[in-house]
């Protein structure tokens, strides 16, 4: 299965992997998914990886839980962000009603199309009526394997149109953006926040 290649991958370089992304500069994105939310919202950070983002909306005072499927990146994310970070996939999200918010920057894109959709539906469960998702893709129509990861990538018409049948989670903000890691600037990814 493609998600074994992909946590291996993460497995393996997860220190280098968060050098390269741990100063990465989301606030815009981030400040796009916060301005849906209170100040006293409970986000989980679903693919946490550095645990970059959890550590930012633990320092803003966000009541915060973060998982990741990569046992090494749990370890680092752990250590960086002075809370437990739970080892799972996503799939084995299974709670109901609990969050305002989940924050899935760059995570649920290794997903294939034909598991991406049950994920979201337990994403969507997990949220609280209104409740909101930010999520990212890398931007085009590809899916499969890419330098050792499995990615699923969207536009603004495929993913409307891939989630058109799905019920109870609407789209509320699409907008494209460059990558944000040095030397990637030509690559662009697809931002959406969804609400319930």
């Amino acid at each position: 299965m493609d998600i074994v290649n992909t946590l291996s991958y993460y497995n393996n370089k997860a220190n280098e992997f968060c050098e390269n992304t741990i100063s990465a500069d989301i606030s815009a994105q981030l400040n796009k998914f916060l301005k849906h939310l209170e100040k006293d919202a409970f986000i989980l950070d679903f693919g946490c990886g550095s645990g970059r983002d959890t550590k930012t909306l633990l320092d803003l005072g966000y009541k915060v839980e973060a998982i990741d499927g990569s046992k090494e990146l749990c370890k680092i994310a752990s250590e960086y962000t002075g809370i437990k970070v739970k080892n799972a996939l996503f799939q084995d999200l299974n709670d109901v009603d609990k969050y305002d918010g989940i924050w899935a920057c760059s995570s649920i894109l290794h997903l294939p199309k034909s598991e991406l959709k049950s994920v979201l539906t337990k994403m969507t469960g997990a949220l609280k009526t209104g409740g909101v998702i930010y999520t990212s893709f890398k931007y085009g129509d590809f899916e499969g394997e890419r330098n050792g990861r499995y990615f699923t990538d969207f536009t603004e018409e495929t993913f409307a149109e891939y989630i058109s049948d799905f019920k109870g989670m609407n789209i509320v903000e699409t907008w494209i953006t460059s990558d944000v890691r040095p030397g990637r600037g030509e690559e662009k990814w697809l931002n959406l926040i969804l609400k319930k």
